[in-house]
């Protein structure tokens, strides 16, 4: 099932790049409202937040069907919304569910990673933002294209320690 191949992804030490040289990864930070969405470089292992889109029933594949058109990424990570002590939750088989269509909608790996941590990274990342004056309270959709970031950059560096 899907935790034995997130975790030995996780696991592995020697694991090479999953995308070519200079490939560009889209990040979700996949919500049951919102969907933050970011993009990262395996050359650079850095990332960006890009967008928040939108999610009623379904999510804004327009946005989404764009950003994957400008980006043309080479894969597509998934933060899993895992339990305290690592058990799925609701969400993570929302989440699992939400990269099954992304997968079967562009043909493009989809892998997925821990985000326990992300939520309170970002909400901190953001107060930073705000007391140095550049951020305000209505930048706050933007909370989430950060917790995807945060994700994908986690992910990247996870790959090279």
């Amino acid at each position: 099932g899907w935790a034995y191949r997130w975790t030995a992804c996780i696991q592995k030490q020697d694991m090479p790049d999953s995308a070519p040289l200079g490939g560009y990864i889209l990040g979700f930070d996949f919500g049951m409202r919102r969907i933050g969405i970011a993009v990262g470089q395996t050359t650079t292992h850095t990332a960006s937040s890009l967008e928040t889109v939108s999610h009623s029933r379904e999510p804004d594949w327009a946005a989404i069907d764009r950003l994957v058109r400008e980006w043309k990424p080479a894969l597509l990570l998934v933060g899993l919304p895992l339990g305290r002590d690592g058990e799925e939750t609701d969400m993570s088989k929302a989440a699992q569910r939400f990269g099954a269509s992304l997968e079967k909608r562009y043909s493009i790996g989809v892998e997925y990673a821990d985000e326990r941590l992300t939520s309170r990274a970002a909400e901190s990342r953001f107060a930073e933002l705000r007391a140095a004056g550049s951020a305000r309270r209505k930048d706050a959709g933007q909370l989430d294209a950060m917790s995807a970031q945060i994700i994908l950059e986690n992910w990247l560096q996870s790959l090279h320690e």
